[in-house]
C-alpha cells in the first residue's frame, strides 16, 4: 500500500491517521474543528487539521439566518429596480405630453427612448457586473450600484424638460446601476440555496411584481399632485434602498481559480481569460440558451411601455395603469408557483420556459382583438402569470448549466445580449403607431419573436457537453431538471466538506502501511 490511502464515503468505516482511528461515526476531525480522537489505548489524541481547498466549491447551506436574509435583501432590490423600470408608462405619458405641446412629430418614440434605454443599458451592462462580482465581489459591486442608481435618479430630478439630458441621467446613469446590483442579487442566491433554488429565485424575482402592482398607483399620484422633479427626487430615496442591500450579500464560494497559463498563448489572450469565463462558451447548451432568450424578448417590452396609451386609445376613461399592475401582480404568483414546480426532480426547467414564451407571444398577439376592458384585463393577468415562469427560471437554469463557478458571468452575459432586442422593441413599435395611429400592427409583430425563440431552444434538447457526456459514461443519470446539471459535475466526490460532514472522497496520511494491516487485524 502506498502511505496515502483515500477516506471513502462509506460514514462506518475508520480511518487511521497516525495509528488512531479518527473516524468512527461518519464525522472527521478536520470536519469538527480539529477535535481529539480516539487512540488504541482509549486516550484522546489531537488528530491535525487537513488544509481545504481555496477553490473549492461548497454545498449552500439551504437555510439558516443569512441565507433568508440574503434572500430578504435581494427580493428588495429586485423590487426596487424593475419597480421603477416596469412602472415607466406612468412617466412616458408625462413625457410624451410635455413633446406634444412644444410640437414634436415623434413624441412617442422619444419618450420611449428614455424608458428603453434603461432598461437596455441594465442588461447590456450586466457582463460587466458579472465581470466586476468575479474580481470585486458581490457586495463591493452591489454597493456601486446602488450608488449609481439614486444618484442618476437624483439628476434625472433637474432635467425634467430636457429629454436628452433624461438619456443619460434616467436611462444610462440609472440603468448602469441597475446592471451592477442585478446581476449579483440573482447570483447570490445560488452562494446559500441549491435544494430550493427555484423557489428562491422565484420569491425573488416577485419582488419586482410586488413593486409592480403597487407603484403604478403611487407614481401616478406623485407625478400628478407634485409634478416629475419631486417623484424622481422620491424615486431617488427609494433607489437609495439598494445600498443596504449589498451589505447583507457575504459570498460563500471562493471566486473562479485563475486561468492557467499555457505556452504559446498571446498576452491579449491571457488578459481577457482573466476577467472572462471561457469555459462557458464551451458549452454547447448554454450558447443555444443565451441566443434564442434575446429573440425571444424582442416584443417582451412592448407591452409594458404602451399598454397605457393603448387604453386610452380603445378603452377611454378606464384605468391605464391597471393593466400593468395585473402583469406584476400575476408574475409575482407565477415566480412563485414555477419556482416551486422547476425545483421537483422529474421537471425540465426549459422546457418550461420555453412554454411560458409560446403563451406570452399568443397572447401579446392577441392584444389589438381584445374587444372589451375586462378580457384586456385576463389577457394581462394570463400574461403576467407566464412572465413570472420566464424570469423566475433565469438564475436556476444558468446554474444547471454552467454550475455555480460560471453561474455569475452566465447570467451577466445572457442579459447584455439580451440588451439590444429590449431596446429596440419599444422605440420600433412607438414609430409603427405613429405612422400607422394604431397598436395593431406593433403589437402582432412584437408576439412573433417569443414563439421563434422558443421553437430555437429545442436545440438545447440535441446537443450535450463534454462534462455531462464524461459523466453520463461512469454513472447512471440523475433525475435533475437537466437531466444532469453543470453543478454536480463540479461537485463530484472529490474530497471537499460538505455543511461539517464528510460527504465526498478525501486523502488521509498514514503512519505506514503496517499500522493499517494491524489495525484492520484489531478491528476485525
Amino acid at each position: 500500500m502506498t502511505e496515502n490511502s483515500r477516506i471513502v464515503k462509506d460514514s462506518v468505516t475508520p480511518v487511521i491517521v497516525k495509528g488512531v482511528v479518527a473516524a468512527t461515526n461518519g464525522h472527521h476531525a478536520q470536519l469538527n474543528g480539529g477535535h481529539a480522537a480516539l487512540g488504541k489505548d482509549g486516550k484522546k489524541v489531537i488528530v491535525p487539521l487537513l488544509e481545504a481547498d481555496a477553490h473549492a466549491v461548497h454545498e449552500p447551506p439551504d437555510g439558516g439566518t443569512r441565507a433568508w436574509l440574503v434572500m430578504i435583501g435581494a427580493f428588495l432590490c429586485n423590487g426596487v429596480l424593475f419597480g421603477v423600470i416596469n412602472t415607466y408608462s406612468v412617466v412616458y405619458l408625462s413625457l410624451q405630453k410635455q413633446l406634444q405641446a412644444v410640437g414634436d412629430n415623434e413624441a412617442s418614440s422619444k419618450a420611449a427612448l428614455v424608458g428603453s434605454l434603461t432598461i437596455g443599458t441594465t442588461f447590456l451592462l450586466s457582463p460587466v457586473s458579472g465581470i466586476l462580482t468575479d474580481k470585486i465581489g458581490l457586495r463591493r459591486t452591489t454597493f456601486i450600484g446602488g450608488l449609481l442608481t439614486c444618484s442618476g435618479m437624483f439628476l434625472s430630478s433637474f432635467f425634467t424638460d430636457n429629454v436628452t439630458a433624461l438619456y443619460f441621467t434616467y436611462g444610462i446613469m440609472f440603468g448602469l446601476g441597475a446592471a451592477l446590483a442585478y446581476t449579483p442579487s440573482l447570483a447570490i442566491l445560488g452562494h446559500y440555496f441549491k435544494r430550493y433554488l427555484g423557489l428562491v429565485n422565484g420569491i425573488v424575482t416577485a419582488g419586482s411584481s410586488v413593486f409592480t402592482a403597487i407603484m403604478p398607483i403611487c407614481l401616478d399620484y406623485l407625478v400628478e399632485h407634485t409634478g416629475l422633479k419631486t417623484s424622481f427626487r422620491i424615486l431617488a430615496v427609494i433607489s437609495s434602498f439598494v445600498i443596504f442591500c449589498a451589505m447583507l450579500y457575504k459570498p460563500l464560494q471562493p471566486p473562479p481559480p485563475p486561468p492557467k497559463v499555457k505556452p504559446g498563448r498571446s498576452a491579449v489572450n491571457t488578459f481577457l481569460r482573466s476577467f472572462i469565463n471561457f469555459d462557458n462558451w464551451k458549452k454547447k447548451r448554454y450558447i443555444i440558451w443565451a441566443v434564442s432568450i434575446p429573440i425571444a424578448l424582442f416584443g417582451y417590452f412592448v407591452p409594458y411601455v404602451h399598454m397605457g396609451k393603448f387604453v386610452q386609445d380603445n378603452f377611454p376613461g378606464k384605468g391605464e395603469n391597471l393593466p400593468v399592475m395585473c402583469i406584476g401582480i400575476t408574475s409575482g404568483l407565477g415566480r412563485l408557483l414555477f419556482g416551486f414546480i422547476a425545483d421537483m426532480p422529474r421537471v425540465n426547467r426549459v422546457l418550461l420556459q420555453q412554454m411560458s414564451f409560446v403563451l406570452i407571444g399568443t397572447l401579446t398577439m392577441c392584444l389589438p382583438a381584445t374587444g372589451s376592458f375586462p378580457l384586456l384585463l385576463a389577457i394581462a393577468l394570463a400574461m403576467g402569470l407566464f412572465d413570472g415562469c420566464f424570469i423566475s427560471l433565469l438564475g436556476p437554469i444558468a446554474y444547471d448549466i454552467c454550475g455555480p463557478r460560471g453561474a455569475t458571468q452566465a447570467i451577466g452575459f445572457l442579459l447584455g445580449m439580451c440588451s439590444l432586442p429590449l431596446t429596440l422593441g419599444p422605440p420600433v413599435a412607438g414609430m409603427l403607431y405613429d405612422q400607422t395611429g394604431s397598436y395593431k400592427l406593433p403589437f402582432i409583430l412584437a408576439g412573433i419573436p417569443p414563439l421563434f425563440g422558443a421553437s430555437t431552444m429545442f436545440l438545447i434538447r440535441c446537443v450535450k457537453d463534454e462534462a455531462s457526456k464524461q459523466q453520463t459514461m461512469t454513472t447512471e443519470p440523475k433525475l435533475e431538471p437537466l437531466a444532469h446539471t453543470a453543478w454536480d459535475c463540479e461537485n463530484s466526490t472529490d474530497g471537499k466538506p460538505i455543511n461539517g460532514q464528510l460527504h465526498h472522497e478525501r486523502r488521509a496520511t498514514l503512519a505506514s502501511s503496517e499500522s493499517l494491516t494491524a489495525e484492520k487485524n484489531e478491528t476485525g
